[in-house]
């Protein structure tokens, strides 16, 4: 039972003072203004002062095998109960990325409460991304060098229990074009980055439900976004046009394509935490970051340092022009156009890239997305009742409501009054069972711990190394 408690209506961005809430098992049986007879043997949570929302999803995440201590905890104890892994396996369990079997293991395992792990919505394939991205001695249908893989790949993954086929960047525009068209046949959908090879107005039409990261309008959007797409190099044409991009941005073309996207209901994930780092990770005051504590070594110095040395560079080598930041602060007021014109974002971090920390990075998202013009009430809704809806788990989750299931966060301060106090946790309760303040401090010193600890690093260090989805990325 929490006594007592005002409860804060995602949907309406009214909040309902001095209630009393009943959880029994996992969800919620009763709402009410009066107090009522308490349940013997009840847990009671005094709610005075206090601030209910529902749990947190962080709809772009990235897990590995060594989640459940890296990152598991830090999700709960920051409120985050609920997210979307963008990543997968190939047809063998892989030494450092998980799939479909090890995330809905943890589901079962959260509903049995035997594991501390946020819900894993929406299983991804590995991201398929041409036959570059592939090792050799994968089976051909995951190159996808022709059409007629296309069946192959999509029952693979529907035996799998997969959800949608994660899209990257370097698809070939008639195999994605047939992967589009074909997948909602197996009961899946597609969901990623925007294809290069194709318009993204192409893309949305093909049925495409999310679109990743903060540059898909910068893409589209300048005089020479047709040669982008014809190029035989288009990482590197992109690098030499990020100027242009900027400068020379079609807001008209922008904001016909943001209508084509509320028109088919296709939902975007700027995850503006990752072009904040490359804005910024030329300066001391972002990457002398608290969190760090929570990464291990292995992960700063092979992978977190060479980001940081590399964008360093880049942002400090044009004579205090810094593209990167101007490319972020595009991307912003991009979101913030999207917004007006009733595309549906969702709050995602990129978890782990370099300076996404698993849980404490979306509240900073949700600070970000209020910079861009998003109302308190519509930053909560990214991360609660917006990705629900998308999820097609609205009748379960998102809101605080009699039936749902009890993913709540308890905060001493109303994040409507000030989107920050969403940080300001007092207690988790995550399938109905509650985190207190202590419960909390634990979870984040056990994954202090483990990043600092020697047989962790070197469990991350023999997994990359043995990893042959990691050698043909990094490779890439």
């Amino acid at each position: 039972m929490i006594n007592n408690i005002n409860i804060v209506d995602v949907e309406t961005g009214k909040t309902a003072y001095n209630q009393f809430v009943l959880i029994e098992s996992s969800r919620i049986t009763r709402i009410d203004s009066v107090p009522f007879k308490p349940i013997d043997n009840s847990l009671r949570i005094d709610g005075t002062g206090k601030y209910l929302i529902p749990g947190l999803w962080d709809m772009h995440t990235h897990s590995n095998q060594h989640s459940e201590w890296l990152h598991h905890p830090l999700y709960i104890a920051n409120g985050v109960t609920g997210v979307r892994d963008m990543s997968g396996q190939l047809n063998e369990k892989d030494s450092y990325w998980v799939g479909s079997k090890e995330r809905l293991q943890w589901n079962k395992e959260l509903e049995n409460n035997t594991r501390v792990s946020p819900r894993y919505v929406l299983q991804s394939s590995y991201q398929m991304d041409g036959e570059k991205a592939i090792p050799e001695n994968s089976p051909n249908f995951f190159k996808l060098q022709n059409r007629l893989q296309v069946d192959s790949l999509l029952q693979f993954y529907k035996n799998e229990k997969v959800d949608f086929i994660k899209i990257y960047a370097q698809l070939p525009k008639d195999i994605y074009l047939d992967l589009a068209k074909k997948a909602p046949i197996y009961g899946l959908h597609i969901a990623g980055h925007k294809p290069m090879f194709l318009s993204l107005e192409e893309a949305v039409d093909s049925g495409q439900r999310s679109f990743e990261h903060g540059r898909i309008f910068l893409y589209e959007c300048f005089p020479e976004a047709d040669s982008l797409k014809k190029t035989n190099n288009w990482k590197d044409y992109f690098s030499r046009s990020k100027k242009k991009m900027v400068k020379q941005f079609d807001s008209v073309r922008a904001k016909e394509l943001m209508v084509v996207m509320r028109n088919n209901k296709t939902y975007w994930v700027p995850t503006l935490q990752t072009l904040k780092f490359e804005a910024l990770a030329h300066k001391d005051s972002f990457t002398n970051n608290e969190n760090l504590k929570y990464i291990t070594k292995i992960r700063k110095k092979l992978w977190w340092q060479y980001d940081v040395d590399h964008n360093k560079e880049k942002n400090i080598e044009n004579e205090g022009v810094n593209v990167s930041e101007q490319f972020y602060e595009a991307s912003k007021k991009q979101v913030a156009m999207a917004h007006k014109l009733g595309v549906p974002i969702m709050a995602g971090t990129d978890v782990t890239d370099s300076y996404v920390f698993a849980g404490f990075s979306l509240h900073n998202e949700l600070y970000e997305l209020t910079s861009c013009g998003l109302s308190n009430v519509e930053a909560l809704q990214s991360a609660t009742i917006v990705p629900a809806i998308f999820s097609n788990v609205e009748k379960d989750y998102g809101t605080i409501e009699i039936g749902k299931k009890a993913d709540l966060v308890l905060l001493d301060k109303n994040p409507l009054d000030d989107i920050k106090n969403t940080k300001s946790i007092k207690g988790v309760l995550l399938n109905g069972v509650y985190y207190d303040q202590g419960k909390i401090s634990e979870l984040k010193k056990f994954s202090e711990g483990a990043a600092s600890s020697f047989h962790m690093n070197v469990k991350t260090l023999v997994s990359l190394i043995n990893s042959p989805l990691i050698r043909v990325q990094f490779a890439d």
